[in-house]
């Protein structure tokens, strides 16, 4: 939720308050958990991969919750928010969550049942949400410039269209004699998602590299940069998993230079951004806060991690498999620091007011 009034207001007034601001974006923290659950289970820590599920399952629900109360308690905040260049694209999180966390459940604990039903609703929420937030943002009348509108967020799109297509190729192997529609969507989506973050990247790297940068701009969206790659290659490790039992064969050679070129690119981004966050942080002493934000720098290192496994796994690159398994650590450590954070800021909206303390 968004961070609790410093006010003596009521416990109420307070939550209510929390409520009418809380982010979209806050499902990246359910896909977070997935991508990090999903690294645990492929590099030999299954019980760790079960707890994160099982935090992860009721964790969706109360979002869900929350957002439908946000909905009914301040419609024109939550409207409002799906034509806004920055607030609009978190609602991508909430497509990318859903597919994650079916693909969890598939991965972790073989629940196929759950993982089609969640598999549907994905697909519904990208019919809905992308198509829906792009119309909105396009026929606004009063528009950001890109100095402020463009931002890293904007790469969710491509995160929530290659999640589908990771689940896609999951559930294709139980789509029975549906099984060629399912595998050619997931081709498609992630066809359709590589062009989608050459459109986008193309301006946030002109607005990194041509306009002024601040300390307050390098947002932990950023590393989505990287992240978006990284699903994209685990989406097209996916689609070779299931190449011989659908109609892919023929793309089979396209679909592993592509994959790899994706990793190759996502590969390039984590020296960057590793020293962008020095020079933030470091040189110019940017204080660190918790915000919702957070979660989106936590996915990316996770699936990285999951995709370079997968990678080395399927495609027999022996010297890449190393790395998956160092730095699943670095991907818990993230994961652990952003739930504390959290539960912080969670504390700070249930604790008493000072008016009410000393009453």
């Amino acid at each position: 939720m968004a961070q609790p009034p410093t006010s003596s207001a009521s416990a109420p007034g307070r939550f209510d308050s929390a409520l009418r601001e809380l982010h979209p974006a806050y499902f990246a923290m359910v896909m977070a958990t997935a991508a990090v659950s999903v690294a645990a289970s492929l590099t030999g820590m299954p019980a760790v991969a079960k707890m994160l599920l099982a935090i992860n399952i009721p964790a969706y629900v109360l979002l869900w919750l929350l957002f439908a109360a946000r909905f009914l308690r301040h419609p024109k905040h939550a409207l409002g928010d799906l034509s806004d260049h920055i607030r609009g694209p978190a609602y991508f999180t909430w497509i990318a969550a859903t597919a994650l966390l079916g693909s969890q459940l598939m991965s972790i604990v073989s629940r196929e049942k759950a993982g089609v039903a969640m598999w549907a609703l994905s697909v519904f929420l990208w019919m809905v949400l992308i198509y829906g937030v792009f119309t909105l943002i396009a026929v606004k009348r009063d528009k950001s410039d890109l100095k402020r509108g463009i931002s890293s967020g904007w790469l969710l799109a491509v995160v929530a269209t290659q999640s589908v297509s990771v689940l896609s190729a999951l559930v294709c192997e139980r789509s029975g004699s549906y099984q060629h529609l399912v595998a050619f969507l997931a081709l498609t989506l992630w066809l359709f998602g590589g062009m989608l973050y050459v459109w986008l990247i193309t301006l946030i790297f002109y607005r990194e590299t041509f306009q002024k940068l601040d300390p307050s701009d390098i947002t932990p969206p950023y590393w989505i940069n990287m992240g978006a790659m990284a699903i994209a290659t685990l989406a097209g490790v996916h689609l070779l998993s299931i190449a011989d039992q659908a109609p892919l064969q023929p793309f089979v050679p396209f679909i592993r230079g592509m994959t790899l070129l994706f990793w190759a690119t996502g590969t390039w981004w984590l020296p960057l951004l590793l020293l962008l966050e020095a020079w933030r942080y470091l040189v110019r002493r940017y204080p660190f806060s918790y915000n919702p934000l957070v979660w989106s720098a936590v996915f990316p290192i996770g699936v990285y991690t999951s995709c370079t496994a997968r990678l080395a796994e399927v495609m027999g690159i022996a010297i890449l498999r190393p790395i998956p398994r160092a730095l699943v650590f670095f991907a818990l450590a993230l994961w652990i620091v952003a739930i504390i954070g959290w539960l912080r800021a969670v504390a700070r909206l249930l604790r008493p007011s000072r008016t009410a303390a000393s009453r």
